[in-house]
């Protein structure tokens, strides 16, 4: 009969063999997740023998993870900017980078804060949901071609009581989207190249949905259509928040002052990437 702790440097071992990183801090997760149990609270029970029947909880998580299957989707959810979000690869996990766009979006707008906003690309619903919250004041329009992610977006939205708040529509980018205007769009549309897409890590390209990820032409179609149909439903003083690519700058500044945006600013991620873009009327 195994211990806690010997299960946790058991599973770290074996991860760390299939080539994961941070295979101890995952191998604390999954079995906390079993055990229905915090991180934290397996420190206290490191001298516990579990029973096979709690080992038979934690082997299928494990075996899961081991083929790369990303652990949020194994856990089942994510936090991002203080909510938790159920995620399932239905829709594409909510990265650091756009939890920054909506803390740069937050600050932009703190003293103009928006009552109509615009989310093209919801995906689980992490964008709409996030501003909703920070902006009590504003009504959130979110749209999906994926009718999946759309579903997803709505059990996130009820599970964090915002489902109030935030309506959900299906639409090929401004093809169905409700009137305007709004004072604010954002979106982290597909960026990526097909090539970069295949370069992903297995987590990336061998589970989260691929048209999520990739556009077309170098990896801008999407954004580059999202820039030329937003001034149309923009409010006189309103404004554009995207994540982008990081080689994208120069093209899609260009075609934001094309598209008659007056102020057009490229901001930086955390590494000191050029990663997103905005523009006001």
């Amino acid at each position: 009969m195994f211990t806690v702790l010997e299960i946790i440097k058991k599973t770290t071992e074996f991860l760390a063999s299939k080539g994961l990183e941070s295979a101890r801090l995952n191998s604390e997760h999954l079995i906390g997740h079993a055990l229905g149990k915090k991180r934290m609270q397996l420190y206290m029970e490191f001298e516990r023998p579990l029973s096979e029947a709690e080992l038979e909880k934690i082997r299928p998580l494990v075996r899961r993870r081991a083929l790369h299957e990303p652990l949020q989707y194994i856990l089942g959810e994510t936090d991002f900017f203080g909510l938790r979000l159920k995620v399932d690869r239905r829709a594409l996990i909510p990265r650091p980078e756009t939890e920054q766009l909506v803390e740069q979006v937050t600050l932009t707008r703190a003293t103009t804060p928006p009552t109509r906003i615009l989310d093209l690309g919801t995906g689980t619903g992490a964008i709409a949901l996030a501003l909703a919250q920070a902006f009590p004041g504003a009504a959130v329009t979110a749209i999906d071609r994926s009718e999946d992610a759309l579903a997803l977006a709505r059990e996130n939205a009820a599970g964090t009581g915002l489902a109030e708040r935030v309506t959900f529509v299906a639409s090929d980018w401004y093809a169905a989207v409700p009137a305007g205007p709004y004072d604010l769009i954002v979106s982290n549309p597909p960026y990526l190249t097909a090539e970069e897409t295949a370069q992903t890590a297995r987590e990336v390209h061998g589970f989260e949905p691929v048209g999520a990820l990739t556009a077309a032409d170098d990896g801008l179609a999407d954004l580059l259509t999202i820039i030329a149909g937003a001034p149309a439903l923009l409010t006189a003083d309103g404004s554009l928040a995207l994540e982008t690519g990081i080689a994208h700058h120069a093209r899609l500044l260009a075609a934001a002052q094309t598209a008659g945006f007056q102020r057009v600013e490229s901001k930086r991620d955390l590494t000191g990437r050029d990663r997103f873009v905005f523009a006001s009327r």
